[in-house]
């Protein structure tokens, strides 16, 4: 059975009890070589591991197989379990998530999918958009980026398109070298809930992504909010936002590369965090 069947076939077993997961950590803590409540963890939180590639999977490219990023996902799951203890402050669910989340991320990356004519051209893209920005004191449009470039709009547009579904993990990444390191999603305020990293706010690093962020257009930050807070698709987002779902992709792909020009422009410390 493949490890994608493996997540469908979870539906089927029963959930434990808050108690019983209790009890299974507090055994599994005080001997991690049980393999027996080792493998029950495995099996209750693997249910995860489908949210979290489900949510991926819309936006990464056809090449990429689901059951490779299972398999990535399950891999990020296992050891999330085999770290994990009551020194990390946070529910387990929290810190298997970002862990899943990593790992299929890493993975992917240390494949290097992406077509090198696409990546220089997005490359040629992003330093354009940059040299416009200091000269016109603003986020160029993409017509203006086009023009300079002396390429139709649609091309660029379609470059953009492209790299997309790179940068829909880009904001994933951690800013620092510590494992528990902000990531730039949490940085992204939800009017509706409190500031979910409070205790942060003094670190340099989330005041320069919350500047950025503020400098977007409204219509950008609201797309990146209903997808990363909110948890809406692609196709979600378009319809209430009433454009097409290949727009709001462009229009996200756009605000990943005016946020890394503006973390360029503010910080050489950041100039090389997003893809």
């Amino acid at each position: 059975m493949s490890v994608f069947q493996n997540l469908e076939h979870t539906k089927n077993q029963r959930k434990l009890s808050e108690n019983e997961i209790q009890d299974l950590w507090k055994e599994f803590l005080i001997d991690k070589t049980n393999k027996k409540n080792r493998e029950a963890l495995i099996m209750q939180y693997l249910p995860l591991v489908k949210y979290i590639v489900g949510r991926m999977r819309v936006n990464l490219p056809s090449t990429i197989l689901t059951e490779d990023i299972a398999g990535y996902g399950v891999e990020g799951l296992i050891s999330a379990i085999d770290r994990y203890s009551n020194d990390k402050n946070t529910k387990f669910e929290t810190y298997a998530i970002t862990r899943i989340r990593g790992t299929i991320i890493d993975k992917i990356r240390s494949q290097d999918w992406i077509p090198r004519g696409i990546r220089k051209r997005f490359k040629d893209i992003q330093q354009t958009s940059q040299l416009l920005q200091e000269k016109l004191g603003r986020q160029p449009s993409n017509q203006e980026i086009a023009d300079q470039m002396e390429l139709p709009l649609e091309k660029v547009e379609e470059a953009i398109a492209e790299m997309s579904k790179n940068s829909l993990m880009s904001l994933y990444d951690k800013k620092g070298s510590s494992e528990d390191g902000v990531e730039i999603i949490d940085t992204i305020k939800d009017d509706r809930k409190a500031e979910p990293l409070e205790k942060l706010e003094e670190q340099d690093v989330k005041k320069e992504l919350q500047q950025a962020l503020l400098r977007l257009p409204e219509r950008e930050k609201v797309i990146l909010t209903l997808y990363y807070h909110n948890n809406m698709t692609l196709k979600e987002i378009g319809e209430a936002i009433d454009v097409s779902e290949s727009r709001v992709c462009q229009l996200h792909a756009q605000a990943i590369v005016k946020l890394k020009n503006l973390l360029n422009s503010n910080s050489q410390r950041l100039k090389r965090s997003i893809i």
